[in-house]
């Protein structure tokens, strides 16, 4: 880490534990070696959080509302349930359009289907994050 970032060892060491302790990292033994990965519940609770600052409720429901329509409009177009599905399809293709097609609507399906938990979960706190980012004098 610290070779690929150009600082010392101990510079390194330094910001990854405060990153740990500012739980942005995990830290994970396997064996001899320290792994860090992102801490994804506080990445998802830090995402909440955003989308509740920088959108309407209203902005929300219209975002849940288009990302469930895409989803339902791939599943009708493309007459599969799971973007899993939709990529196995593209064994049996022979236009290199129609697959780009595919592979394109399978990433973006597998994208909405990571962001409407969170979306919904901004939804369904909302009244009580709004609550809490009122200051009170």
């Amino acid at each position: 880490m610290a070779e690929e970032t150009e600082v010392s060892v101990k510079t390194a060491q330094k910001y990854l534990n405060q990153l740990v302790e500012d739980n942005v990292l995990r830290r994970v033994k396997q064996g001899e070696q320290t792994l860090y990965a992102l801490d994804q519940l506080m990445a998802s609770y830090r995402e909440v959080a955003t989308l509740q600052r920088e959108h309407t409720r209203e902005e929300l429901t219209s975002a849940l509302e288009s990302m469930r329509d895409c989803i339902t409009d791939w599943k009708a177009t493309y007459d599969v349930d799971q973007p899993g599905e939709l990529r196995s399809s593209l064994a049996a293709l022979d236009d290199e359009q129609e697959r780009e097609s595919r592979r394109e609507a399978a990433s973006e399906w597998e994208q909405l289907e990571t962001r409407l938990p969170l979306v919904q979960t901004a939804l369904r706190e909302y009244d009580w994050a709004t609550e809490r980012e009122t200051i009170t004098a």
